[in-house]
């Protein structure tokens, strides 16, 4: 178990500051009105641009623009350069929104881990408590201990910090 004396996080928000982000993040996408939604199997099923065919479609594309007269008519040199293009920007919007993404994932967790460790350290006194007869403690303690009674095995083998 963590040591309960380490409190990397100590804040809160405030309801200004959760209401700022989420205008923020509105703002994001009423300014990106095109973004969809694709379904498990639509993002299985669809050929996915790597490092190397990306290159490949950027030679294909610059080889349409420079012989048009080689290909039919229905190709859309312009419609794949936008793609391509929408492509790019999406590429770098999204390395930033994940690194966001991760840093809100990695608060989260480790803001969880805190006061759960600290849950277990508690819980581990109200039943010491509770073993030496403190008046009130054995309330508590059952209260607590409840939450484990599905879980087989005891409190401290369940938490891997």
């Amino acid at each position: 178990m963590a040591n309960i004396n380490v409190n990397r996080l100590s804040i809160t928000m405030t309801a200004a500051q959760i209401t700022a982000v989420k205008t923020a993040i509105q703002t994001i996408q009423t300014n990106m009105p095109f973004l969809v939604g694709l379904t498990v199997e639509e993002r299985s099923a669809l050929p996915k641009i790597n490092v190397s065919n990306k290159a490949f479609t950027e030679d294909a594309i610059n080889s349409m623009v420079n012989n048009p007269g080689l290909l039919p008519a229905y190709f859309n040199v312009a419609e794949m350069q936008k793609d391509m293009s929408l492509f790019a920007q999406l590429d770098e919007l999204s390395t930033i929104v994940n690194q966001l993404a991760e840093r809100i994932s990695d608060t989260q967790l480790l803001a969880g881990s805190e006061a759960y460790v600290s849950a277990l350290a508690a819980y581990r006194n109200f039943e010491a408590a509770a073993n030496a007869g403190v008046a009130g403690a054995d309330t508590i303690y059952d209260l607590l201990k409840s939450r484990f009674a599905n879980q087989g095995g005891s409190p401290a083998e369940t938490t891997t910090p």
